[in-house]
């Protein structure tokens, strides 16, 4: 199989589908690999390192996309990316089409077989695709919240740990799954005082038992939010629905209740937030400010360190490349149900129920779906 790797495009994004590592092993297996030129020039890798690994290097995307069987990216296809898709074609990317209608419309026009790492569960009922990304973003919500407290962001002017004789911040967490609990571990660290809210009794078990005290752990109910709004001085939206819009916790009305100068980080933003006044901003220009209130809502924040994340997203995604080149994309996915869910759109249907439910479309299973063609 030919597989290609675009160079991303989205702001301020330099992470990239393949490492060197990666493209020597499907190499390895008998297949090519196409790189654009420069496609990981933003985290070190030059194209003579993917020239030693095997791979070709190509002058420019479209080239990428009309020789390539299979698309490996990193960030959804962007509007320009989207045209040079083509029938029958493998692209195995984030989509995070809950928020997004005109990628979605576009993906089904050009009845390529789309597979989202975000959708894609294991054997435990997790998001191994998703959760290397959900760590470094969960650590990065803190760093980002910390920054975004200082009064040169329009922050109340605080210091997450306070210091001696002053007390520290307080950080409320909404979500106790990967991207909360990894943001818990970094407040924790810097001495914050942290609450997590969740509704999973076996989530908060897990986390009350990890923290010792050191965090507390709240079952999430409309009372307990509209309580803690009040007292924090960060809010981390970290709530998933797989392949779902988030849920709109932290309303407009709760700015007003807030104190001037909080803070809000929406790591939920790639699923449309979990505040309502959220909309997404890049690395560029990450906040804004609506009721004194500081919002930052980078949808692709792990972009900003984007080595440590390509190489941890390499980790996750490789075995299910490989599959895919090796065995073809309907016994790579047939073979594996929790890869099977990964299939958002296939030659112009939708096989996402979820998505199909968001936006008023027809649902065709996926299974049925694989055995029309």
């Amino acid at each position: 199989m030919i597989i290609g790797v675009p160079k991303e495009i989205k702001n301020h994004e330099y992470r990239v589908g393949l490492i060197p590592a990666s493209v020597r092993e499907l190499i390895s297996f008998g297949h090519q690999v196409v790189i654009e030129t420069n496609a990981g020039a933003g985290i070190g890798l030059t194209d003579a390192d993917y020239q030693a690994a095997g791979a070709s290097i190509i002058s420019n995307a479209k080239e990428v996309f009309t020789r390539s069987e299979m698309i490996i990216k990193v960030k959804e296809p962007q509007a320009v990316e989207r045209t040079m898709l083509h029938e029958g074609q493998i692209l195995f990317t984030y989509l995070h089409l809950a928020p997004d209608f005109p990628q979605t419309e576009d993906l089904i026009k050009s009845k390529a077989i789309c597979i989202a790492y975000e959708t894609v569960t294991d054997n435990k009922g997790t998001l191994p695709l998703l959760a290397p990304m959900s760590e470094v973003a969960g650590r990065m919500s803190i760093q980002a919240g910390a920054q975004t407290l200082e009064n040169s962001r329009g922050g109340r002017g605080l210091l997450l740990s306070g210091v001696p004789g002053v007390e520290p911040a307080k950080v409320v967490i909404l979500g106790g799954g990967v991207v909360g609990s990894n943001a818990a571990r970094m407040a924790v660290g810097m001495r914050a005082d942290v609450t997590i809210l969740d509704k999973n009794i076996d989530t908060l078990r897990a986390l009350d038992a990890e923290f010792q005290g050191k965090a507390k752990v709240i079952y999430s109910t409309k009372e307990a939010i509209d309580r803690l709004v009040v007292q924090a001085d960060l809010i981390i939206g970290a709530i998933l629905i797989p392949g779902a819009a988030a849920p709109k916790l932290i309303t407009a009305a709760h700015l007003k209740m807030m104190k001037p100068g909080s803070a809000l980080v929406d790591v939920a933003i790639d699923q449309g937030g979990c505040f309502e006044t959220s909309h997404p901003t890049t690395h560029a220009d990450p906040t804004f400010i609506i009721d004194d209130i500081v919002h930052y809502c980078v949808a692709n924040m792990p972009g900003a360190v984007a080595r440590t994340s390509t190489f941890a997203l390499n980790n996750a995604t490789l075995p299910y490349i490989i599959n895919l080149a090796n065995k073809g994309y309907k016994k790579a996915l047939q073979d594996d149900e929790g890869f099977l869910k990964g299939l958002n759109i296939m030659h112009g249907k939708v096989t996402s129920k979820e998505i199909a439910d968001t936006f008023n479309l027809h649902y065709t299973d996926p299974v049925t779906a694989i055995s029309m063609h």
